[in-house]
């Protein structure tokens, strides 16, 4: 029995987990920061918080789930496909999946028997695996992405909106700035925790862009409300 596990079989859940909450805390802090930068009322700033949590989690899910629907369809033709052409050609399939196995560097009659045994076992899930690269694990659930990536997106767009909520008004964006790039410190380390990554890299990356994208926001709205107002 196999019991070994690698952490590229973490690579989906984490790639949308990261991506969601990521995105949640930097946009919702930028927005939140760029109205602040306007210097609206208070109310105005928690109102732009809530509407971009809502809205960038219903986009989340949204994209998610029509990207990963593509995909889903994309494969089940595929599929499709493979079944059609085992039902009429099967042994170009067996030949098929033996050039694939002698291409891998197996002897000939060795690659034979090999796709012969699994051909016979479910040759459908074994053409799916060797020529489409479709597994049980990496195969695409469109609610469950657009689930998982609203969820994550909130949970990340939560942590400025109850800063920018409980903070001193004078000191809102000071507060937002510090707390988000506290949380995308600890996001960083956590994935390449999880990924068995560089923790230094992970996060220097995550945190320069988030930066760079508040500091922008900032600008923006600062000279938006000298516009303004």
């Amino acid at each position: 029995m196999h019991l070994e596990r690698h952490s590229i079989e973490s690579v989906g859940w984490l790639r949308a987990a990261v991506l969601g909450a990521n995105d949640g805390i930097v946009s919702t802090a930028s927005l939140v920061l760029g109205v602040a930068s306007a210097k609206p009322e208070p109310s105005a700033i928690l109102l732009a918080g809530v509407a971009g949590l809502v809205a960038g989690a219903m986009s989340m899910a949204t994209g998610e789930y029509v990207s990963v629907s593509s995909q889903s369809d994309t494969e089940n033709a595929a599929l499709a496909q493979e079944k059609k052409e085992l039902e009429t050609d099967y042994q170009g399939e067996v030949q098929e999946l033996t050039s694939l196995y002698m291409h891998r560097g197996l002897e000939p009659a060795i690659a034979r028997q090999v796709a012969e045994q699994l051909m016979k076992k479910d040759a459908l899930d074994a053409h799916a695996r060797e020529e489409l690269g479709l597994t049980a694990t990496n195969s695409a659930r469109p609610l469950q992405a657009a689930l998982f990536s609203a969820g994550s997106f909130s949970a990340g767009a939560a942590l400025p909106l109850i800063v920018a909520w409980l903070a001193p008004t004078a000191l809102v964006s000071i507060f937002i700035i510090l707390s988000t790039l506290l949380s995308l410190a600890v996001l960083g380390y956590i994935s390449s925790a999880v990924s068995k990554a560089n923790p230094v890299r992970a996060i220097i990356r995550i945190t320069f862009w988030s930066t760079m994208a508040m500091v922008l926001s900032m600008g923006i709205g600062h000279l938006a409300g000298q516009a303004l107002f």
